[in-house]
């Protein structure tokens, strides 16, 4: 298979409407990701491109520095959450006809559960990366874009959303009570987090644009 972000954009969503398992949420997570990120490095952009906003550069100018790179970190998770759960799929077909094979199947299964699960969750935890700089663009970026920047903070709600609901359900087929226990701290903090500056940021953006 092509790799998905190199697809274009009516190609990847044939494969997401299709038959096949991958891609699945677990990408659409990490493609609103990169979204949420592109908008915002565009807010920032936009700010710093306009000397009657030079008061907020010094506040725009880190946001661009960070959110930048998260473009193609995920893009890179796009692709890795449909590799993980394709080995997913591949482990169940492997054979378990002797105690040897059930055995390798068995380690084969666990390990592609918990890659399945660990994607989901470096995508949580990168949203949560860019989720400042996505709310200081909210703040300081420039007011025609103050919409743009809203939608960046509501992408990463969404897409932090998807990715915990991709680490919770392979949770159960993990037999390692510590990752299990590690992952869930992980995403309980990480997507309430989350959601706290989102509904803010959402109040804030209404308040804005319908006074």
């Amino acid at each position: 298979m092509q790799e998905l972000t190199r697809l274009p954009l009516d190609a990847f969503l044939d494969e997401l409407a299709s038959e096949n398992p991958v891609p699945g949420g677990g990408s659409v997570a990490a493609l609103a990701g990169a979204l949420a990120a592109a908008l915002t490095t565009m807010v920032a952009r936009l700010t710093l491109g306009k000397e009657k906003f030079k008061d907020r550069w010094a506040a725009l100018e880190p946001v661009e520095k960070h959110a930048a790179p998260l473009i193609r970190t995920f893009q890179t998770l796009v692709q890795q959450d449909a590799d993980a759960y394709r080995a997913v799929v591949e482990s169940f077909r492997l054979p378990a006809h002797t105690a040897e094979e059930k055995a390798a199947r068995t380690e084969a299964m666990q390990k592609a559960f918990k890659e399945a699960a660990r994607v989901p969750l470096e995508t949580l935890v990168t949203l949560g990366r860019l989720l400042d700089d996505a709310a200081q663009a909210l703040r300081s970026g420039i007011p025609n874009a103050a919409s743009d920047a809203g939608a960046a903070v509501q992408m990463i709600r969404a897409g932090a959303v998807i990715a915990a609901y991709n680490v919770w359900i392979n949770l159960p087929s993990i037999q390692d009570p510590v990752f299990v226990s590690q992952a869930r701290t992980t995403v309980d903090a990480a997507l309430q987090r989350i959601e706290d500056v989102a509904a803010q940021g959402h109040t804030t953006l209404v308040q804005k644009l319908t006074p």
